[in-house]
């Protein structure tokens, strides 16, 4: 089966079939960085990350590229708040954003070129726009701006559908932090090129000093490190217009006779809060590092990849009494996060024991776990339906479990737990390479439990040290006989939300996700 997505352009779903067979090229809209990422920065870097993961998987060679914003309004006003150099703010607010996504195992592109470092592509782009005709340069109060001339481009709102006559002013056309002028032939144009006034933060252009407007900074970075007509194009839904619609006419106003821009557009839906979609400018965001500081990375992943990327997410959001608040789905991923890394510990035990042999009771595990990792290439290929390639990773995380304690009800049963073993290391590939497609679980187990650990001991207030005596304690209660206090003792670890395990070798300990309300 080929992979098939919901192309925004065609509106239907489509095959992916690369110009240049063999090699399908990328591009995602990345964050304009003036601040720390939300988590809906998080969810549009996911969804690029897994068609990356799935396509190199099905042996496809893959560039791709995700640019960062770092010439914009919005950045002047922040460095003029904070007092700093506009770039030396855009790079620390990168960096921070790379950082972010590694942590949610997001791939690092092969390219993530910055616009200012992109000017000169931009400013050529600008000029074969105006020898063409599709755009025009007027004076302005502080120099020579440049508009492009919506109305010269005949295919304009093809992917957004919305016909140019029917379009108003303000719906977007205008350059974010610019206001319509003026100057402009048409109310609809928008701006290729703003002069800047003196001493203002700015770059050298044939039109004078000035920043590039925001659309035609992609159209340049695009065709700069992919070349013209690329196979697949990403970013949020809310880029469809007016950005990613400029996008297209710049790019394709620019070199005519040379077909499409990209031939499929993929958009993933908001993450919401309180019904609206998360952003900074209504003030109802949350950044990914206020989820790490409280869940781990991998369980926010979990968060995206558990809805259809073209659906929208409800990010739940609870104030306790105390005034801490917690993210309530965040914590379900994380408690079944955990299920998962400690199936994977589970088989990786079962699977270094001495294999040979087989055992008609595993046949139906057998089948399971051999079919697993097809069933989620399948689920992949139809339109990246990652819930149901998700509940397939949880299948075969039952069958691991069953088998593991099939093989320790039978222990004395060396036939049947060498036989086991042999289809463990299987379920170990198949458990591995799933969970690989889709960024999940790419920790060690033992690295995993600790970080989680740590954080839930700092989160609850307590400490690893004090709980390692009250199990000392209630022990030494048991060798004494004195069960009522041993009891009373377990109680107490109970009741702050520790888990304990009574094993021939002693007792061990753990904080599972969810702990009694009252502990956080």
């Amino acid at each position: 089966m080929t992979l098939r997505v919901y192309s925004s352009l065609s509106r239907s779903i489509e095959a992916v079939v690369p110009r240049e067979p063999g090699h399908v090229r990328v591009y995602c809209c990345g964050p304009t960085t003036y601040d720390v990422s939300h988590a809906g920065h998080g969810r549009s870097a996911c969804l690029p990350d897994v068609l990356v993961r799935h396509l190199r998987a099905t042996g496809h060679r893959v560039t791709y590229v995700r640019n960062v914003t770092d010439v914009e309004d919005k950045i002047l006003k922040r460095a003029k708040e904070r007092g700093e150099e506009p770039l030396a703010l855009s790079e620390r607010f990168a960096a921070m954003y790379d950082e972010d996504l590694e942590a949610l195992s997001c791939l690092r592109p092969e390219a993530a070129p910055r616009v200012s470092q992109t000017i000169p592509e931009i400013v050529a782009m600008v000029e074969r726009l105006v020898a063409a005709g599709h755009a025009y340069v007027v004076d302005a109060e502080s120099g020579k701006d440049v508009w492009y001339s919506v109305r010269s481009f005949s295919r304009y709102g093809k992917l957004s559908g919305r016909a140019v006559d029917e379009l108003r002013t303000g719906e977007g056309l205008v350059d974010r932090g610019k206001s319509a002028h003026a100057d402009k032939r048409d109310p609809l144009d928008f701006a290729l090129w703003k002069s800047a006034p003196p001493g203002e933060w700015s770059f050298d252009s044939p039109w004078g000093k000035g920043r590039p407007g925001w659309h035609i900074e992609c159209s340049a970075m695009v065709e700069k490190h992919l070349g013209f007509g690329i196979d697949v194009h990403c970013g949020g839904m809310d880029l469809v217009f007016p950005h990613h619609e400029n996008e297209i006419a710049q790019s394709e106003a620019a070199s005519p006779g040379c077909g499409a821009f990209a031939t499929i557009w993929l958009h993933n839906g908001f993450l919401n809060v309180d019904k609206e979609k998360m952003a900074k400018s209504l003030g109802n965001f949350v950044t990914m590092r206020d989820c790490f500081a409280r869940n781990d990375p991998d369980a926010l992943r979990l968060l995206y990849l558990s809805a259809h990327y073209r659906g929208p997410i409800e990010f739940e959001t609870e104030k306790l009494p105390d005034g801490r608040v917690i993210f309530p789905g965040l914590d379900e991923h994380e408690a079944r996060l955990d299920y998962l890394y400690q199936t994977k510990a589970r088989v990786a035990a079962l699977a270094a024991r001495d294999a040979e042999g087989d055992a008609k009771e595993l046949t139906e595990l057998r089948k399971l776990v051999r079919g697993a990792r097809d069933r989620v290439t399948k689920a992949l290929d139809d339109d990246l339906n990652t819930p149901v390639a998700l509940s397939v990773v949880g299948e075969l995380a039952k069958a691991i479990n069953d088998l593991c304690d099939l093989a320790d009800r039978r222990k004395k049963d060396a036939k049947l737990v060498a036989a086991a073993a042999g289809l463990a290391r299987e379920a170990q590939t198949a458990l591995s390479s799933s969970a690989a497609v889709l960024g999940v679980l790419q920790s060690d187990p033992g690295a995993y439990a600790d970080r989680c650990r740590a954080r839930r001991l700092a989160l609850r207030g307590l400490d690893a040290a004090a709980i390692d005596a009250k199990i000392a304690e209630r022990r030494a209660a048991r060798d004494a006989k004195d069960f009522s206090r041993a009891d009373a003792v377990r109680d107490e670890l109970v009741a702050m939300g520790v888990e304990l395990f009574d094993t021939p070798d002693g007792t061990t300990w753990r904080l599972p996700m969810r702990a009694p309300r009252a502990a956080g």
